[in-house]
Parts: structure tokens; sequence; C-alpha cells
């Protein structure tokens, strides 16, 4: 069996490991170097009910409040469930969590009610895990073969089954199952806490194959990023650990917001913080962490001690400023509790996928666990004995052309269903720009929206084209956004509209959507 996996954070490597280790051959494509995911800048930790005083109720509960009313209990159970064994293979795995007392440390964050928060080198959590899969999959003896710095341009299907995918340079590779682990798509906006590799590829190139998205409104809004060129995360543990924020006079503002404060759900703290800073002129908040002191700071938050010194701020003696920033999106390619999408062949886990454990807004620290957790279910049910079909046209590890196979591409689709009309990826001749794209989707379909901004973006995004592969990904799925943004008239977690500021029972309910359709329920 030929694997495909596309992408190199936790969940795509942990999903290579399992398969080639199950007597796969995988090849494992990711679009910059190894390390350059998403997983890598992850510093709040990763969530698990491991102590005798914690419950996997307690964390499924936790999770289903932050979701807002719209999580699938089902596969919030399998994450908490199944989450405190996925933390124990990462430490047979090499992961090297922070100690306390003889035992694994862990913290409390935002939404929680009980410390369950491990982390490794204090604020580098991810790019500890990132290194321990990195030398788990590479490594001596591993059979993957990895290829740096290719991108995903389309995937292939036949007979309305994905079989493979086609790269940048326009070869192919085919394959019995295509694991889509490419993050998520923060580039769609002007301030955003991940890396620039995120454009969002696999979800858009899954659109384009005609693949169900769920739940695309909901982007999730890390409340304190640095307000500073690159925007970098300033973890939520900080604020676990004692910070608070204020406003201009000085004043705990949030105190007056939530009763948890600054430990609120992380989109009440962002629209907070959104409200409070238009109060003031559109000037930043500040995060106080002065009481906890530099050297603890240091000690503890080591990564985000060099990055706030880099920036000019000394964070153990005054406050820094801070901004929202777009950080995690709860939406995606729709799949199971297997990572199973819509189309056959094609399976996707991390954060490219919408499984329902985040609902309308993600509980923190769960993105690494859901990464883990669903990889390790995705692995196990595409290894399964039993293969309905495998690619034809081609054998096993060519490199081909759709000329030459009679396979089609995402893209050809695409062109397919518009012919004699305007493609639904080229729908103008305006010139694209993708600092004013950014700027948009962070003016009208940001931390906070509404009806006339969400139909004023739609409009300019409608009249942009362009054919650059990322720009390109980054269009798709701005009018993805807007479009089911336009189309949930109420708020609801991550997603907040001006026009209709209240929950509305009759849209308690998860929206799914392929490209040629219209949303279902």
């Amino acid at each position: 069996m030929r694997v495909i996996v596309v992408g190199s954070g936790l969940a795509g490597l942990l999903t290579a490991r399992e398969a080639v280790d199950a007597g796969a051959e995988v090849l494992l494509v990711t679009k910059g170097a190894l390390a350059d995911a998403n997983t890598t800048h992850a510093q709040g930790g990763i969530a698990a009910a491991l102590w005798a005083d914690d419950s996997v109720a307690a964390h499924v509960a936790d999770t289903m409040a932050a979701g807002a009313g719209l999580c699938d209990r089902a596969a919030v159970e399998v994450l908490c469930a199944e989450g405190p064994d996925r933390v124990r293979e990462l430490i047979r795995l090499g992961v090297r969590f922070d100690r306390a007392g003889g035992g694994l440390a862990r913290g409390l964050e935002a939404a929680h009610s009980a410390p369950r928060i491990l982390h490794a080198g204090g604020d580098a959590t991810g790019a500890e895990i990132e290194r321990a899969l990195i030398a788990a999959v590479v490594g001596e003896g591993r059979r993957v073969e990895v290829r740096e710095h290719t991108a995903l341009a389309e995937l292939v299907i036949d007979d309305g089954r994905v079989v493979g995918v086609e790269l940048g340079d326009g070869t192919i590779e085919v394959a019995d199952a295509v694991v889509l682990a490419t993050g998520g798509a923060g580039r769609l906006y002007a301030h955003t806490t991940n890396p620039a590799v995120a454009t969002g590829d696999g979800v858009a190139a899954a659109w384009r194959a005609g693949a169900e998205l769920a739940d695309a409104e909901f982007y999730q809004f890390h409340p304190t990023a640095l307000a500073a060129p690159g925007s970098f995360l300033i973890s939520e543990a900080v604020r676990g650990e004692g910070a608070v924020l204020r406003n201009a006079r000085g004043e705990r503002f949030m105190l007056d917001v939530h009763p948890d404060a600054e430990l609120a759900p992380r989109d009440v703290v962002a629209r907070g913080i959104a409200t409070e800073m238009a109060a003031q002129g559109g000037e930043p908040v500040v995060l106080d962490a002065t009481s906890l002191g530099a050297s603890a700071l240091a000690r503890r938050f080591p990564t985000i001690d060099r990055a706030t010194r880099a920036a000019g701020f000394a964070w153990g003696r005054e406050p820094i400023p801070v901004t929202p920033a777009a950080h995690y999106w709860m939406g995606g390619i729709a799949t199971d509790a297997s990572g199973r999408t819509s189309l056959p062949g094609l399976w996707a886990v991390g954060e490219c996928a919408s499984t329902g454990v985040h609902g309308a807004n993600r509980l923190a620290s769960n993105s690494l666990l859901e990464a883990a957790v669903f990889a390790h279910r995705a692995a196990q049910d595409f290894m399964r004995p039993v293969v309905e079909n495998s690619p034809s046209g081609a054998q096993t590890g060519d490199k081909v052309t759709t000329e030459a196979t009679g396979l089609v591409t995402g893209r050809q689709k695409v062109a397919s269903a518009s012919a004699g009309g305007r493609r639904s990826d080229d729908r103008g001749d305006g010139a694209f720009d993708r600092i004013a794209l950014q700027e948009l989707m962070w003016q009208h379909a940001g931390v906070q929206r509404s009806g006339e901004g969400l139909a004023h973006a739609a409009s300019v995004l409608a009249a942009w084209s362009t054919t650059e592969l990322e720009d390109r990904n980054l269009l798709d799925l701005a009018r993805v956004v807007v479009d089911a943004a336009l189309a949930r008239e109420e708020s609801r977690g991550a997603h907040y509209r001006t026009d209709f500021p209240t929950a509305r029972p009759e849209f308690a309910q998860r929206r799914r959507r392929a490209r040629e359709g219209a949303p279902v329920c």
C-alpha cells in the first residue's frame, strides 16, 4: 500500500510514522523544511486528563462549554478519552515534557476547570514535539520518503476517488490513500501568529476537488499577540500564571466583561480587547506580567522572554502591548472520527480538518491533542487490510501527468463545472494583492463582523483573480470564509456579528458545504 501525507507538523508526522510502521510505503511532502509547521510555533502546551484529581468527563465538559453549542459530543469524547494514551505515546517517542516534583509538570489555561496542560521547555512545547517526531519519522532505519520544499497544487481524482496529488512542479504522485495535514490559513489575515507557510493549501485543494468543508466561519483569534512586527504569540499560559490585561487608563477591563476575567474563553477575551482598543482610538491594550518578576518569566517562558526583549520590551518591569491575531481555524475539511472526508481515498488530520471537537471556539491546548488523536485514528483506518480500489492508469510511484493518464485534478474539475461561464476560482479580472486581501479580511471578517462589511468583502473578493498558487488558495478560502460568515446570522463562539449580537437557536448546528452545492447540515 502506498500512502501520501502532505504536511509535516504533529498530525502529518504521526500519520506517516504509524503508516510506515504498519508496512505502507510512505511519501511525506511538505512545502517548506520539515520543521516549518504550525506545531513548531505552539507554545501553550497539550491538554490531557492524566492526573487523579482530573477526569476525562471534566475535560469533555470544558471542551463542550468552550465550543458554544456546536461541538460534536462523540468526537469530543474520543478526543478526551484517547488523549492520555496519545500523550504517553509522544513521551515514548522522545518528547521531553517539563517535570516537577518527580512527575510531569502541569499548568492551568483559560476555560479549563483543572490544571491539565503539559509543556516542554516552558513555552516551547510545539518545537519539542516537532523535534522528537522528526527524529522518530526520518531517523535511522525509517522508510519514509521525504520531499521538502515541495508544494501541493491539486488533488488527483479518478472515478470520484482521490488517487494522488499534483505537485507544484506539475508532476503527479499516485497512492492508495492521500492524507492532508497542511494546517490552517492564518495568512488570510493582516495579523496572525501563524508562519508564512499557513496559506490553507490542503483545504483549498480539497475544496476545488469537491470535498465538503465545515464551519468555515469560525476562525479563532488569539487574544494576545505582541503588538509589534511579526505578531509574536504571548501564550495563554502567561495569563494562567497570573498576568492581567489593562487598558490605557491602567484598568483591568476584563473584570467587567466575564466572571473569569483574563481566563475567559478566547473569543470573549479577544472581543474584550478589540472593544477596548476601539474605545482608545485603536491603541493596543497591555498585558501586565510584572507581578511574576523578570527571573520567573525568563525561567517559565524563555521563548517569549527572548522575543519580547528582541522587540525592545522588558516585560518583567513593564506591561507589553498586545492585540488579537488570527491563530486557529476551527473550520476546514469535514471529517468523521477516523479522518475520512467526503471524498473516497482522502483523509484529513490536524488543523486542516474539521472534526467537530472544537465547535465554535477551540479550548486552549486542545489543538495538539486533536492532531495526535485523529492522526492515530486515521492511520488505523486507512491501513485496514482491505483496500477497496487502487489507483488506475498508473503504477505506484510513477511520476506522470494527467494528460498521460486521463486522471483529473481539482482545478480541472472546477474548469469543467464552469464550462461556458466564468470559473469559480477566476471570478473577475481585478488585480490581486495579498496585502489588500489580508487587510480586507481583518477589517470585515475578523474579530467583529457585520452583514454590511461582509457583503462588501464578498464583492471585492469576487472581482479579484490570480494564478499564483498560494494567492489562489488564499483567495478561494477568503471567499469561503466570507460566504459562511454571511450565512450565519447570529453570534456564536469565535463568530461575532455586530448586527446579530446574540446566538439564535436555529443556527445551533454545524454547517457543511461542498463547492458545487449549497450548505447542508
